[in-house]
């Protein structure tokens, strides 16, 4: 089983630049609990900010929703993987480092996002 066959195609994005309220309402919106943030150029890296991330920022440390800004809280770079990759290797790697969710892509554009549940319900799906 490959990544790009288990993958999510349809990865909601945000800007760097918008304030973690408005990150929010994308994934109120749009039902998601991660956002990968867009990259500003072709040299730069892919982030991701997820409810953690968030919780963490504004609960733990006190942070205005409406002055922080995602390239402020969002982790950078991400972990990356080629949609040729066996999934066995990415759960392996997700499990070793207690990692959630990584990004795939291509020619270092971004395909997809693979995250542990992903990886299970296909393995669910296998054994019906």
């Amino acid at each position: 089983m490959l990544v790009k066959d288990i993958m999510v195609r349809n990865v909601v994005t945000v800007s760097p630049l918008a304030t973690i309220r408005e990150a929010m309402a994308v994934m109120r919106d749009k039902g998601v609990k991660s956002l990968v943030t867009d990259r500003q150029n072709e040299h730069d890296a892919y982030g991701l900010v997820t409810y953690t991330t968030i919780l963490k920022t504004i609960v733990a440390e006190e942070g205005d929703i409406d002055l922080l800004n995602v390239y402020d809280v969002c982790s950078k770079p991400v972990i990356t993987v080629p949609g040729e990759m066996e999934a066995r290797h990415v759960a392996r790697m997700m499990v070793t480092h207690d990692i959630r969710r990584v990004i795939v892509t291509s020619d270092n554009r971004l395909e997809g996002i693979i995250s542990m549940s992903d990886i299970v319900g296909a393995i669910l799906e296998m054994v019906k």
